[in-house]
């Protein structure tokens, strides 16, 4: 049975305000891009207030654990392709970030069918607070301070998102030595 506690209808609210994000967010109009604003602001709370709830409450569950990560990631990509299309942040640059969601995805993936528990660091936590105050600035791309803010921070999220995935490849590959094993299937 599917446990819906509060943290797991915070995490499944953001997967569904993902969509109204898109909506308002493809719009150029000042407007609609203050509304993507409140709604990606609204969803990046529920993402810190979600875990904090799980965790200090003791409802923790495997849903939660499953459903965060997707969730993370879709609102992330949800907010930087379309950003592209609006040409305020560089495609390569989303490419790496997106790149890295994937490879460390796969990794998780791998290590769980081991049965390598791969936590996350303070580098992800990092990379994450810096996507949010990025995507944050790049959707509200109306002046000069504003886009500097964003584009200085979405390069810092994505040099925080190739040293997090490093961390979590050593992650890995320690316990994975340390294991004994030293194999992968």
């Amino acid at each position: 049975m599917i446990d819906l506690n509060l943290p797991n209808k915070l995490t499944l609210l953001r997967i569904f305000l993902v969509p109204l994000l898109l909506v308002f967010l493809i719009s150029p109009s000042m407007l609609s891009c203050f509304f993507a604003a409140v709604i990606f602001s609204l969803a990046a709370v529920t993402d810190w207030l979600d875990g904090h709830l799980a965790r200090v409450t003791n409802q923790v569950t495997l849903l939660g654990k499953l459903l965060d990560p997707v969730a993370d990631k879709l609102l992330v990509i949800a907010a930087l392709v379309p950003l592209v299309e609006l040409d305020r942040v560089a495609a390569w640059i989303v490419v790496v970030i997106i790149g890295r969601e994937f490879a460390v995805s796969g990794l998780r993936m791998i290590a769980s069918a081991q049965g390598i528990h791969i936590s996350s660091g303070a580098s992800g936590k990092y990379k994450m607070v810096a996507e949010i105050v990025a995507i944050l600035f790049l959707i509200l791309d109306f002046n000069i301070v504003f886009h500097y803010i964003g584009q200085i921070g979405i390069i810092i999220a994505m040099i925080l998102s190739v040293i997090s995935a490093v961390d979590y490849f050593l992650q890995f590959w320690n316990k994975l030595d340390s294991s004994g094993t030293g194999e992968l299937f």
